[in-house]
């Protein structure tokens, strides 16, 4: 049986008081899709408002597997994503959250989403999230009350790459906020590739590392597979 993942992704596409245009990072969704998609998984997506979703970063579209997505079926897809609150979770073995700066826009705070990762940490399945991704893990609370990433090997965005890319943007820094809530941070040189798994946490740094968070995610859900 083909695994299911459920892709989840930001509506923003302005951030700030500059109005900064954002979206999901181009290459943070097309890097794991195409590494799902080589798996033959059943890849969906879903968004908070069911509207089809903003890419950023267009200008990267000759990377291979960024121009595969964008002219295959992975854009046709993420336009019909799914409102969050009709998709049963439940269903799916691994969700994953790329990044940009959207996902700090309206992921810092959404219940529905805070609901929907509790849920689905604590049945087992896979959490996966990269660059400003992880942002989505923030504030969430596990049933014993915990903040999810406390104790927990976690990677994102970094303060350093933050500084010299969108500080003046973002509404807060997602390193510290992070740590703030009990992560164990695992920051490596500034944009270069870093993604970590811890239990069935998959976590990256940056752009360079949603290949990694898919490989990493892939290699979870086959190890759980029975032959």
């Amino acid at each position: 049986m083909k695994s299911k993942i459920l892709i989840i992704v930001s509506n923003a596409n302005t951030i700030g008081t500059n109005n900064r245009r954002t979206g999901t990072f181009l290459s943070e969704v097309a890097h794991p899709y195409a590494e799902f998609e080589k798996a033959d998984y059943q890849i969906d997506f879903a968004s908070f408002t069911g509207e089809s979703p903003f890419l950023d970063a267009l200008n990267l579209a000759d990377d291979p597997d960024n121009l595969k997505f964008l002219t295959g079926k992975g854009w046709e897809d993420m336009h019909k994503a799914a409102k969050l609150s009709t998709v049963d979770v439940n269903n799916y073995d691994a969700i994953f959250i790329p990044g940009g700066l959207a996902p700090m826009v309206d992921m810092p705070e959404n219940s529905e989403l805070k609901k929907v990762i509790a849920e689905t940490y604590e049945h087992g399945a896979v959490v996966g999230a990269v660059c400003h991704g992880p942002v989505s893990l923030l504030n969430v609370k596990l049933s014993d009350g915990s903040y999810l990433v406390n104790g927990k090997n976690i990677a994102s965005f970094t303060t350093e790459e933050e500084d010299n890319y969108a500080r003046e943007d973002v509404p807060f820094d997602l390193q510290t906020a992070l740590t703030k809530q009990g992560a164990i941070f695992h920051a490596a040189e500034a944009w270069s590739a870093n993604s970590i798994t811890d239990g069935n946490i998959v976590t990256g740094q940056n752009p360079a590392s949603a290949k990694g968070v898919g490989e990493k995610i892939v290699a979870i859900l086959e190890s759980k597979k029975v032959f």
